[in-house]
């Protein structure tokens, strides 16, 4: 089973490098086409071909190309509706001799759509009736049998992969254009939330500079956030940790002789409300602290807490 596997690995590595170098000026015109057009880039195609252009349109979508995909048999019933005069038509099929992709062509054409097709056959319909044709071929498919397709949907994918990349780079894509697209995911949570929208609000543990430890021990634990605020919103004298209290003890274990005034920190670190949430943890992971204090940007008073694994 292992050496299958790498077999498998192998061919279509082969077969990959086989593709590449393919690559003609006819995939700079198509980018630069793409780039220029007003409007949408709608991928079709059937079969697997169909399944490598669902993700091809996904990739284009959350990378800065407004794309979809759109099934050939769906669209000669009707669907070409979708086609605006301004899209451009993303024709997948090996073979170059879909039936269901051939049908809609002349509606293409009539529409005055331009077209960019992937196929592994340069002399076929498609490629043919195509405004520009990237060319996939390969020798024989990963499968034993040399029938399913294996080698020539990755050499297509990773072709759809190239033109992502390349309106990337040529639009200057970063990664705040990436979050946009992506708010639900990790990189959209780090680049687009702020501190605000998270920070904890209710029930800050506020304590008087006087108080006594065993209030202390009993505020600290009602809050929940292995500290307390020592004064008041717009007036912080410090914070106590339950680190500075375990520090405190092992200096002197008579809780008597202890003070809020001696234990706290009296510069505690803050960020301010309007923070992003990656600027706040990079600024805690520096200082190797879970816990920041989270200020108004106009006033300076205390607005909430955030802790870096409340995630």
């Amino acid at each position: 089973m292992l050496d299958i596997a790498r077999r498998v690995f192998n061919d279509e590595i082969a077969s990959l490098q086989e593709a590449a170098a393919l690559i003609d000026d006819q995939f700079t015109q198509a980018v630069n086409a793409i780039l220029q057009s007003k409007g949408k880039l709608i991928i079709t195609g059937a079969g697997k071909s169909g399944l490598i252009g669902k993700k091809i349109a996904a990739t284009l979508a959350s990378t800065g190309t407004s794309s979809f995909f759109m099934h050939p048999a769906e669209a000669f019933h009707g669907d070409l509706g979708m086609v605006g005069t301004d899209d451009m038509v993303l024709l997948i099929s090996y073979s170059g001799e879909t039936d269901e992709l051939i049908k809609i062509i002349p509606y293409l054409k009539w529409n005055k759509n331009p077209t960019i097709s992937i196929t592994g056959n340069p002399n076929s319909t498609i490629a043919k009736n195509s405004s520009w044709h990237l060319n996939v071929h390969i020798t024989h498919e990963a499968c034993p049998l040399k029938l399913a397709p294996t080698s020539s949907t990755t050499a297509t994918l990773v072709m759809g992969d190239a033109i992502a990349v390349a309106l990337m780079e040529a639009r200057q894509f970063q990664p705040e254009d990436f979050a946009r697209f992506h708010p639900g995911g990790s990189l959209g949570r780090k680049l687009l939330v702020r501190v605000k929208d998270v920070m904890r609000t209710d029930s800050l543990p506020f304590v008087a500079d006087d108080i006594s430890f065993t209030d202390l021990l009993l505020r600290m634990s009602e809050g929940r956030l292995g500290m307390v605020i020592v004064g008041h919103p717009e007036n912080i004298q410090g914070v106590v940790t339950d680190g500075d209290l375990r520090r405190a003890l092992m200096r002197n274990p008579d809780t008597t002789a202890q003070s809020v005034k001696t234990m706290m920190s009296p510069t505690p670190i803050t960020v301010s409300e309007d923070a992003l949430i990656h600027q706040a943890e990079e600024l805690m992971l520096s200082r190797r602290i879970t816990t920041i204090l989270v200020t108004s940007a106009d006033s300076g008073a205390l607005k909430g807490i955030y802790q870096i694994y409340n995630r």
